[in-house]
């Protein structure tokens, strides 16, 4: 059994660290190293941003972003194309696509894709929201641009039947997608290439 060499708040952050995304226990050993040899200018800091992040960031009840206002800054965005709405599965789409600088249009999270196998189902996602957002009028194109995975390919066609007889254009991303791929990992080249080269449905 390996002897503790540090105190219980430096393990604490070491197993927090360890918790996120890209982070295992070593890496997190070193990140949390780092910080404490930086504690002024980056422990301090970070401590104070995440607290402020915890105390304010919220999700817009209109798309499913997260941001600090409700509704976020992408929905009270005039200079944005509110009439097209881009679907996407989870935030780091969002951002990603963003990125891209593709297009200038809104948004709409739906939190996770369809998986019968896990559980989840169309009350657990943000689907009820784009149906309702599409029959409220002034949507004319909805881009599916959920990740080329068979849960996601489910996830689009369950929209695509629940907007079928609305007057609005259905469209998807382009095959520039890889299958497998997602949005996250995607260069912004090929992203603006997919969004440029979306077909109808």
């Amino acid at each position: 059994m390996a002897k503790r060499v540090t105190g219980p708040e430096i393990e604490k952050l070491i197993q927090l660290l360890a918790k996120v995304p890209g982070l295992g226990p070593r890496s997190a050993r070193r990140a949390a190293l780092h910080m404490i040899k930086k504690k002024d200018q980056l422990m301090g800091p970070l401590a104070r941003a995440i607290g402020e992040a915890h105390d304010k960031v919220i999700i817009c009840s209109r798309c499913g972003n997260v941001d600090t206002s409700d509704p976020c800054t992408v929905c009270n965005d005039d200079r944005r194309d509110q009439t097209m709405i881009i679907v996407v599965e989870d935030v780091s789409d969002l951002w990603a696509l963003e990125r891209a600088g593709a297009m200038n249009a809104a948004y709409h999270v739906l939190g996770g894709t369809l998986s019968p196998l896990e559980g989840v189902g169309p009350d657990d996602l943000n689907i009820k929201g784009l149906i309702d957002r599409v029959a409220e009028g002034g949507i004319r194109e909805v881009i599916i641009a959920v990740n080329a995975t068979i849960e996601g390919q489910t996830t689009a066609h369950y929209i695509i039947d629940h907007l079928a007889g609305m007057e609005v254009k259905i469209t998807r991303l382009a095959h520039g997608v890889p299958v497998g791929g997602e949005l996250d990992y995607l260069d912004e080249g090929t992203l603006s290439a997919a969004l440029r080269s979306r077909t109808a449905i």
